[in-house]
């Protein structure tokens, strides 16, 4: 099962709680899993790695630190987007109480304040929750009610503002107490609830995801990062139901009308005086759990739900897992949440891929808790500090000492970096510390430039000044910060202590202008001439838009006579052109170990010398080199900066490569011609895929389809690749060899023969070429999956069928019997499909009132549009997207589109250009390798 591999990843857990499906483990719950992995490499208070002990410090003190206060007022002065600056909270006593059967929510909070300037109104963030005894208590006027003259909300900022007859003076206390109810939902935001069965009974339960803003749909509070407060949090509920939250629970009692409860909870006992109590039939009980310490309010949470407690291994400092999930996870503090694909898996039934996204998921959401949660973003704009961190903490540097077999600083350039810079290439970008006032468009900057081109400009940043400098200043940051809130100076800050470099004039740019350089490079015998210009990949840049000068690390590596390469890294280009000194009769490169985060344009020679020495037993060049070398070539291409068949003949070149991350990245961009190429001609195809089977199919000969012993993690990975690309390719033997064996799948339930690293591509491979039964048999896998991603494999095997009759019961099926969570992946899946992609866009068209009312709010209302707009290039395709949202009201959704939009400009202008360059050398390829 998924907890010994779990315990590795975490190294240790408290509680796991699941709620039991078919008996399939699918939704979990945790606390505790955490370890002070991040103090392996970040110290908080010596000079030897140590764990963190957070509680300690805190639950002493429920006021934020002056740092803060002076941050917040002066980012909050004359900002409409922002709650006043007057008052502050600084502590919440919360009460919950969850009817799972009525599937609504009542409560009542009372929130203590700090009256920092005089005021007569108090004003808090509040949305979709019925209001009721509202009042307000003061100490200084010594009242125990201030007379409310008005009391109203502002829909648009999700506001209620309390307006008082006697004004509250300055430096004072005051105490606000709201009751409060609402229906749940099952929209995935606030406090909602979603379903499963057990033993054929539907059940219910509920959870929270408040990140960026949705706190304000579950409790009246102040719903900014930077306004921090300690939390008293007590939950009512059925009995029979286990309560969670952010901390351990301290007591829990049949619900009694006794009046032994503190002033909330006694306020509560009027409310719910009806009732049953004392473990009556149908009763109710309380839990009460520990004081959090100072925490943001969207890393507030709870839940409640029949779940099982399954096991206890180890108390951490710190604790936290859910599913029905909009996102993939989320860190709240001591309740770690996500999807059962973030964490569940069957060691003997999962797949690699599966296996490495629960330990990449579990290890973000664990770095988090000091990368946001501990020292929290001042504002969503530096939301970078957050994710950016836990990208680059969580995937690479922890899972790296975790699981060094895996290769992490290897796979973090194909699943990061190229993913950061295929977004930040289009003119709709934005700057990773991007302007963003309106709490409406918060979710949109969610995206890989805040969390994959954050991460990898850290990892340049740590490359360049080492990494032990880099992790000393990060240790800086985070002690002068610890339950506060921050913003990038203050990183710069510890890094420029630690290093003594001034690195806001190194990174600046990097942060806070759009876009990345490319670096154009023109060659003597002795010298070479650098030149950085922005990069856009539809290759039309204009002056106006060329204006950055970034600081570039240039990570220049020379070969000796003996053959043997070293890096300088101490160049740092800072202009618009440079001329450096290179024997140039001997290999070079530039961005050795591809750390930087930009691209770089050799002449077509110079490309080809690069393919040829890098294939050599005694190559100079890493893996990650030949990853950065295809990744420039294949890229750099779509904008016309060279041709695309020089990538083409690189990827030729490049054959006998055997690493598996650089086949993966041959992979992808093979995989992104055939995207903007799919409406090619049966010829084109035919000559396409021979290419592709010359480079996979070898591959799948050579290591078959059954695991040996002891073979390591990339040949295992490689083989996955290989037979999934071989099957892509129409190689005649794999496509027999699959299908034979998803069809002893499909008639007799046997699923020996598909084993689960290529699981996903014998499902998808059955189906193609398969008819309704074939689909059925996926159907039946979706419905009652024997593991996690089982159920996303059946996903995408459904919507790989070529049956227009099938492509619309997916259609119906998807809207009808799918959770929202898992909607998501029929879209990928059928705009995957050639045969589908565009009846996918039609329909998304025809329902899309019903899908933006289901969607509203998550993330994943902008990437549905994403997914649905993805690889076409067409001017039709352009003017038909554009003419539909003409008329919409985008605000939610107005970033995700335009960089909608623009991909299919960019794919327009590839295929226009490039289109007889890649039909001609396929075609002069297919005449030199008639086997294929």
């Amino acid at each position: 099962m998924f907890l010994p591999f779990l315990r590795q990843t975490c190294a240790n857990i408290n509680h796991l709680y699941r709620i039991q499906v078919n008996h399939a483990p699918t939704r979990f719950f945790s606390t505790g899993c955490t370890r002070s992995l991040i103090g392996q490499g970040i110290n908080l208070s010596s000079g030897q790695p140590q764990s963190l002990q957070p509680f300690r410090i805190l639950n002493q003190n429920r006021e934020s630190s002056s740092t803060a206060t002076a941050a917040l007022a002066q980012q909050t002065m004359n900002d409409p987007y922002r709650l006043p600056k007057s008052v502050k909270p600084l502590h919440y006593a919360l009460t919950v109480k969850t009817d799972l059967d009525g599937l609504d929510f009542e409560g009542h909070v009372a929130i203590d304040l700090d009256i920092l300037e005089e005021t007569s109104t108090i004003v808090f963030n509040v949305a979709d929750l019925d209001l009721d005894q509202v009042s307000l208590h003061s100490e200084a006027l010594k009242t125990e009610q201030i007379q409310i003259a008005e009391q109203s909300f502002d829909k648009d900022l999700d506001r209620c503002t309390v307006q008082v007859a006697t004004p509250l003076p300055a430096k004072s206390k005051a105490q606000l107490r709201v009751a409060f109810k609402a229906p749940l939902t099952n929209k995935m935001t606030g406090y909602y609830y979603s379903h499963t069965e057990i033993d054929g009974k539907k059940v219910y339960y509920t959870l929270t995801q408040f990140e960026p803003t949705d706190a304000r749909k579950a409790f009246p509070c102040w719903d900014e990062p930077a306004l921090k407060a300690t939390y008293d949090i007590t939950m009512i509920s059925r009995e029979g139901t286990v309560n969670l939250s952010n901390m351990p629970a301290i007591s829990e009692k049949p619900l009694s009308n006794s009046n032994e409860y503190d002033d909330s909870v006694g306020k509560l006992t009027k409310m719910f005086a009806k009732l049953k109590t004392e473990s009556s039939e149908g009763g109710w009980k309380i839990t009460k759990f520990e004081t959090t310490p100072l925490i943001s309010s969207y890393l507030v949470a709870y839940a409640n739900g029949p779940f099982e407690y399954i096991e206890d291994s180890y108390t951490s400092p710190i604790s936290g897992k859910a599913h029905d999930f909009d996102a993939g996870a989320m860190e709240n503090w001591g309740l770690i949440t996500g999807r059962t694909t973030a964490y569940l898996i069957d060691e003997v039934k999962s797949d690699i891929a599966a296996k490495k996204r629960v330990a990449d998921v579990a290890s973000h959401e664990v770095a988090h808790q000091w990368f946001g949660n501990i020292t929290s973003p001042e504002w969503w704009d530096v939301l970078y500090l957050n994710e950016g961190f836990a990208t680059l903490m969580g995937e690479l540097v922890i899972l790296d000492k975790l699981f060094p077999e895996w290769n992490a600083k290897v796979a973090f350039l194909n699943a990061h970096l190229d993913r950061a810079l295929a977004l930040d290439a289009r003119r709709s970008s934005h700057p990773i510390e991007v302007p963003c006032d309106d709490a409406k468009k918060i979710n949109m900057i969610f995206d890989s430039l805040s969390y994959s081109k954050a991460g990898s400009v850290l990892r340049m940043l740590s490359d360049f000044v080492t990494e032990e400098k880099f992790l000393k200043g990060v240790s800086i940051y985070l002690k002068k910060h610890l339950y506060s809130n921050a913003r990038t100076i203050n990183l710069w800050e510890g890094i420029s202590e630690a290093t003594g470099i001034n690195v806001p004039d190194v990174m600046d740019n990097w942060i806070n202008k759009i876009g990345f350089p490319v670096l154009t490079i023109t060659e003597t015998a002795d010298s070479i001439t650098v030149r950085q210009d922005r990069y856009l990949e539809t290759g039309d840049v204009k002056d106006e838009e060329n204006q950055t000068l970034w600081q570039i690390p240039l990570n220049l590596m020379t070969v000796d006579e003996s053959g043997k390469g070293s890096v300088d890294r101490s160049i740092v280009m800072k202009t618009r052109e440079e001329t450096y000194k290179v024997d140039t009769s001997k290999p070079f490169k530039l961005n050795a170990g591809t750390s930087g985060v930009y691209r770089v344009l050799y002449k077509p020679d110079r490309v080809k010398k690069l393919g040829k020495q890098a294939t050599e037993a005694s190559s100079p060049f890493a893996v990650t080199d030949r990853i950065g070398l295809i990744s420039d070539v294949m890229v750099l291409g779509k904008s016309g900066m060279c041709r695309t068949s020089d990538g083409l003949a690189l990827i030729n070149e490049m054959r006998s490569e055997t690493e598996y991350f650089v086949w993966d990245c041959i992979s992808t961009n093979l995989g992104t011609i055939l995207g903007v190429w799919w409406e090619m001609s049966d010829v084109v195809r035919a000559n396409m895929n021979a290419f592709r089977q010359s480079l996979f199919s070898p591959l799948v000969k050579k290591y078959g389809y059954e695991p040996q012993p002891d073979e390591s993690q990339d040949v295992r990975q490689l083989r996955t690749l290989a037979i999934s690309q071989a099957a892509g390719a129409e190689d005649p033997e794999v496509l027999d060899e699959l299908k034979s064996r998803f069809k002893l799948l499909a008639e007799n339930g046997d699923h020996s023969r598909i084993l689960p690293d290529f699981q996903s591509t014998a499902y998808s491979t059955g189906v193609r070429h398969g008819g309704r039964a074939e689909w059925e048999a996926a159907k039946k896998i979706f419905l009652n999956p024997p593991t996690a991603s089982a159920r996303t494999h059946a996903i995408y095997a459904m919507t790989a069928t070529r049956d227009e009759a099938l492509i619309e019961e997916n259609l119906k099926f998807m809207m009808t019997e799918v959770k929202t969570q898992d909607v998501m992946y029929f879209f990928i899946g059928l705009n995957s499909n050639r045969s589908s992609r565009r009846q996918l866009f039609a329909f998304f068209k025809e329902n899309f009132d019903t899908i933006y009312k289901r969607f509203e709010g998550t993330f994943g209302l902008g990437n549905l549009i994403k997914v649905s707009l993805r690889d076409f290039s067409t001017q039709g395709d352009l003017d038909d997207a554009i003419a539909f949202f003409k008329d919409k009201d985008t605000v939610k959704y107005s970033m995700p589109l335009e960089q909608s939009l623009d991909g299919i400009r960019a794919n327009m202008k590839w295929l226009n250009q490039s289109n007889s360059d890649v039909i001609d050398w396929l075609e002069s390829w297919t005449a030199s390798n008639r086997k294929y």
